[in-house]
């Protein structure tokens, strides 16, 4: 039963890989597929202009695409209209239906306040390019049998190391005031990802992926800092938190209810090994 990556780029690269690792064969739609590893097959296609071709015994589509703009356009362009070219494509190419897993954003949470957010609170997204999110989410739940949203938080990971480059940079400044940030490494979303694909019992419609432990950005950057032996950063008014108030914490408590389970539980177990250098972009 083949598995289809729509949008392969690392995270989807990261998943298939472990698709392939399982038995599975592996589909991976991109606009420009020299950059797949030899496990994976490539289908040039722009989703969001174009339906792909699916094989007929396809199991499981993930979904991870990202805009090269990051406008309300340039959303719309990608998330919208990448869900509904696929859609379209599992309607007509797919002998069965087969499973969805969406990656979104727990951008779609327009909390502010600090406080904790789960798969039941309302979706109200504050900006424009969160508000198109939802919409994609939306059309997938409604045009899509057996679809499971996974709501990211931030993801790092090898390659994914600018906030560490801004602190040896000496570019970085601690915020007079807590903002939460949820995190989650991008092995343990790839992990989550292939979980809930393969997982006995059918997955609920959403959850959150994000890891155990929401933190106070100050915290993760002082740890950083201390971690590649640089000075914690000064606190400044120009670290203030652009209006975005205190975050929001995220819970996990319906993923692990799977039995998933994370290798980097916090961002300290998780950059720790970005430090060390494990992991790579294309394994």
């Amino acid at each position: 039963m083949t598995i289809v990556i729509a949008g392969c780029g690392d995270l989807g690269i990261e998943a298939g890989l472990r698709f392939a690792a399982l038995g599975h064969p592996v589909l991976g739609l991109r606009r420009s597929v020299e950059k797949l590893p030899s496990e994976i097959a490539g289908q040039a296609v722009d989703l969001s202009a174009h339906v792909p071709t699916l094989p007929s015994d396809t199991s499981v589509v993930m979904i991870a695409v990202s805009p090269d703009e990051r406008t309300r356009e340039g959303y719309l362009a990608t998330y919208v209209e990448s869900v509904r070219n696929i859609a379209a494509a599992i309607e007509r190419d797919c002998a069965a239906a087969p499973k969805v897993i969406y990656i979104s954003s727990t951008a779609v949470y327009g909390v502010s306040d600090g406080s904790w957010v789960d798969e039941s609170t309302p979706a109200k997204p504050a900006s424009a390019t969160a508000t198109v999110l939802r919409e994609a989410e939306v059309l997938l739940l409604e045009s899509v049998a057996n679809s499971t949203i996974l709501r990211l938080a931030g993801i790092y990971g090898p390659g994914r190391t600018r906030q560490i480059d801004r602190i040896r940079a000496g570019n970085e400044t601690l915020a007079l005031t807590p903002y939460f940030t949820n995190l989650i490494h991008r092995d343990d979303a790839a992990a989550a990802i292939v979980h809930l694909a393969t997982m006995a019992t059918s997955p609920a419609s959403i959850y959150l992926g994000v890891d155990d432990e929401p933190a106070d950005q100050r915290e993760v950057v002082s740890f950083l800092a201390r971690s590649i032996d640089r000075p914690v950063p000064p606190t400044s008014a120009d670290g203030a938190n652009d209006g975005r108030g205190r975050g929001k914490r995220c819970r996990n408590d319906l993923l692990k209810g799977t039995g998933f389970s994370f290798v980097y539980p916090s961002y300290r177990e998780g950059y720790a090994a970005v430090i060390r250098g494990e992991g790579t972009l294309h394994r």
